[in-house]
């Protein structure tokens, strides 16, 4: 069985509280990039992954595409799927897991945390589990804090650690999206470390009301200040989207991925000191 994890990107986002457990309380809305494959498009330039299950004696992990730093046992996919087998251990069996990884990682896409879902989600048809979107989603936050958004995988508000959402109308299809992925592998506890949290500036529940042209003037990362100070090439890179004629831009999460909403047919020309892998998506 096969299936195809997205990525997504944060749009705004407002770190509001240090929790007595250590995390940290945030505000945001998280917005699924789900392109088809255009006939002959390289594997490597589709900005999703691909995961695939097999029957097989004993359960292992095969990787290919962008290296992925750790042991097998620190992926989120394997992960996932012990967390089935221990709670269904009469049903859960072995596997050969195959992980093709394009979606870069320590971009603020929640290329990983989009695995560890989709493979539950997968499982849970593979094995013929019945489990709910609840019951996936809170299974998904073991995994991770952004994990069980892509359980649900539509436009959503969230609060909390991220895990606390509701259904938001947004819709995006009439722009065009591109994403500059920089060479950049951004520290995400050094970035919350260097935020004071306060309350959200904006209230993004008021997202759909406003015309994305305006969002540029109330929308905000706060992790755009720690992290361009950081690496000022970020900073750069999204100012170069503005110069190019982006309605709206943004990085994504902690980062270092920067995004631009463009009218439909236009992008950018960006040049960046650092390398970059460039997505574009109509």
């Amino acid at each position: 069985m096969l299936c195809f994890p997205n990525c997504k990107i944060n749009i705004g986002l407002y770190v509001t509280r240090k929790r007595p457990d250590g995390y940290h309380d945030i505000e945001t809305v998280f917005y699924p990039i789900i392109a088809e494959a255009m006939a002959g498009e390289p594997m490597n330039m589709q900005l999703r992954d691909v995961l695939e299950v097999v029957n097989a004696p004993v359960t292992s992990l095969h990787m290919t595409g962008l290296p992925v730093k750790g042991n097998d046992s620190d992926n989120l996919v394997f992960k996932a799927y012990h967390l089935l087998k221990n709670r269904f251990p009469g049903i859960v069996s072995g596997l050969d897991i195959y992980l093709h990884k394009v979606i870069p990682m320590g971009a603020g896409l929640g290329g990983g945390s989009a695995d560890g879902a989709f493979m539950l989600r997968l499982l849970n048809d593979y094995f013929q589990l019945k489990l709910s979107k609840p019951e996936l989603a809170e299974m998904a936050l073991q995994l991770g804090s952004d994990c069980p958004f892509f359980i649900h995988n539509n436009p959503q508000f969230a609060t909390g650690r991220g895990e606390q959402m509701n259904d938001i109308m947004l819709d995006l299809n009439a722009y065009c999206l591109q994403i500059i992925c920089p060479e950049v592998h951004v520290s995400t506890a050094k970035a919350f470390s260097m935020i004071q949290p306060k309350s959200a500036t904006f209230n993004l529940q008021r997202l759909p009301e406003l015309p994305i042209s305006e969002w540029k003037n109330c929308v905000a990362n706060d992790f755009e200040a720690p992290v361009f100070e950081m690496h000022p090439e970020l900073a750069e890179v999204k100012q170069a989207l503005y110069d190019q004629g982006s309605v709206y831009a943004s990085m994504s999460g902690s980062g270092s991925a920067i995004y631009g909403l463009f009218e439909k047919g236009e992008k950018g020309k960006i040049k960046s000191s650092i390398p970059f892998k460039e997505f574009y998506l109509q």
